[in-house]
């Protein structure tokens, strides 16, 4: 590999390319019934989120779906514009505002969700049971390991050592 002599970050950049095939892959297999109802990949998250969890604030919902703020306020805009969500205010608390579905939104996750688990199910089906989980558990690491080693937490680091 061009300037890189480390047979580990080798392995490293091959495996991540893979891994971003593969979910490219993964997303192109379930993209076209999420077109057909008009919706991105997080604006069904937000959609499956709220259908599983109920209504949520736009931060608990950001955490959950993983955007910015800005993007969950565009999101949440959105699915409103189309009737599929509202946001509502706290009887106790009204600084805060609850995102839920209204009932063309439930109706639509509802039908929408099941299958679009049986399009990911279709396309996880080239793993076995036991490679799903092992596949999983090391996503999960994977994912906790990036994130405790980020640059920015590095760099946090290296000037809290300075």
């Amino acid at each position: 590999m061009h300037g890189i002599n480390d047979p580990a970050v080798e392995a490293s950049v091959a495996t991540y390319v893979k891994l971003m095939r593969a979910a490219r892959a993964v997303l192109g297999r379930l993209e076209p019934l999420l077109n057909e109802a008009g919706l991105t990949v997080t604006q069904l998250g937000v959609l499956e989120v709220i259908l599983h969890k109920g209504a949520m604030t736009h931060r608990d919902l950001r955490r959950k779906v993983l955007t910015s703020a800005g993007n969950m306020t565009d999101l949440v805009d959105k699915l409103e514009a189309r009737g599929l969500v509202r946001r509502v205010r706290d009887e106790a608390d009204r600084r805060l505002v609850r995102v839920e579905l209204t009932e063309q939104g439930q109706n639509l996750i509802e039908v929408l969700f099941p299958r679009h688990a049986a399009d990911i199910a279709g396309a996880m089906s080239g793993l076995s049971a036991e490679e799903l989980s092992l596949l999983s558990r090391l996503l999960r690491r994977l994912g906790m390991a990036a994130a405790q080693s980020t640059p920015k937490a590095a760099l946090e680091q290296e000037t809290a050592d300075a």
